[in-house]
């Protein structure tokens, strides 16, 4: 039977959402490809150079931001005597393309230009960058942010992020960070949706080594994994329970609904719970992060934020922008690749940081 052009053409645009599943089912990688690139990030983390002293972490995590944006901000200080408007707009530029956001940008810049006015300062490369400083940290705060796992017991983290934010390396370095506190750690497998994702969380849990895990059948109920899960934790008098959800769209809706049931199912095990709802983060895809913080707090509340990749990017100033407009504290910072290369955040030190 011959298809006219057109037919053929409607039947397409018909079906495209078919044929983009299709399409994406053909393309999901094997389990033993998942397998191998996991190990291979293992070994990567097992690497036996120490890591650096937390002081450097935060120099050394953010090379390429600082060399994009405080390189230019001196570059641009250079020979000036005084702060005008020419300056205030090309440092406007520099932050924006910082990833800081056209919004926080403005604010930032207004407040600076409001202060040279008030305060009849000297354009001098200190002030300038001191008054940059001070705006910053106003946005970011000045705590240093944790989460506060001895508040409940068991401790539920609910984690959540679409594919290849780095999803499942933040959970097994934050398991490997409590493990090394002293605190016994449950792992939920919630992620049952996804070739091989609970078989990459398992191997996560045998490297970092005394971690309860928890699983169910691929295809099972996400919700009844971590209702499960915290069951355990409660009978097993465990500190900390970290749910993995799957990687996912932000813009899949019914997918997002299934976090609300997870969510209401895990307040049904145990009244409260999760008591934090992180989400991950890449920091290389800069504005792109804002879009998918938007649509997860439309689904759930996040509570906060485990920005990743953070020293594989120009784009740093993103943890500014999160900040100032959603409220929503950045928590955990990757600045490395090593397994003790999550880094609580500090306001002082990632701005200072900035600034070297």
């Amino acid at each position: 039977m011959n298809i006219s052009k057109d037919k053929l053409l409607f039947r397409l645009t018909q079906n495209k959402d078919i044929i983009a599943l299709e399409t994406q089912r053909q393309i999901l990688p094997s389990n033993d490809y998942i397998i191998k690139k996991e190990n291979n990030k293992i070994k990567k983390l097992d690497i036996d150079e120490p890591s650096p002293k937390p002081s450097n972490k935060w120099r050394m995590g953010l090379t390429k931001t600082r060399t994009s944006f405080f390189g230019r901000i001196k570059n641009l200080l250079i020979g000036k005597t005084k702060i005008d408007p020419e300056l205030l707009e090309e440092m406007e530029e520099i932050l924006i393309q910082s990833d800081v956001g056209v919004e926080t940008t403005l604010k930032i810049v207004s407040n600076v230009r409001e202060r040279v006015k008030n305060e009849k300062l000297e354009g001098t490369p200190n002030s300038i960058t001191q008054l940059l400083k001070d705006e910053m940290i106003k946005i970011l705060g000045t705590e240093k942010q944790s989460l506060d796992v001895e508040s409940h017991k068991p401790f539920v983290i609910m984690v959540l992020g679409v594919n290849g934010t780095g999803k499942t390396t933040t959970i097994a370095k934050l398991s490997a960070k409590f493990t090394k506190e002293g605190k016994k750690v449950i792992l939920a497998a919630a992620d049952t949706f996804r070739a091989a994702a609970v078989d990459q969380l398992e191997i996560w849990s045998q490297r970092v080594g005394g971690l309860d895990f928890i699983k169910h059948q691929e295809g099972s109920d996400p919700a009844a994994v971590a209702f499960d899960a915290i069951q355990a934790g409660i009978a097993r008098k465990c500190d900390v329970v970290i749910i993995d959800t799957a990687g996912r769209l932000h813009t899949k809706k019914n997918l997002m609904e299934e976090l609300k049931k997870i969510k209401r199912v895990s307040d049904r095990a145990l009244p409260g719970a999760p008591h934090e709802v992180l989400l991950v983060l890449d920091a290389t895809t800069g504005q792109n992060a804002i879009s998918q913080v938007k649509q997860f707090k439309e689904a759930v509340e996040v509570t906060g934020i485990a920005l990743t990749k953070l020293d594989g990017t120009a784009k740093g100033g993103i943890v500014i922008a999160i900040k100032d407009e959603f409220g929503i504290p950045v928590k955990l910072v990757g600045v490395g690749e090593k397994l003790d290369d999550l880094e609580d955040f500090s306001p002082k030190e990632f701005v200072d940081a900035l600034f070297e």
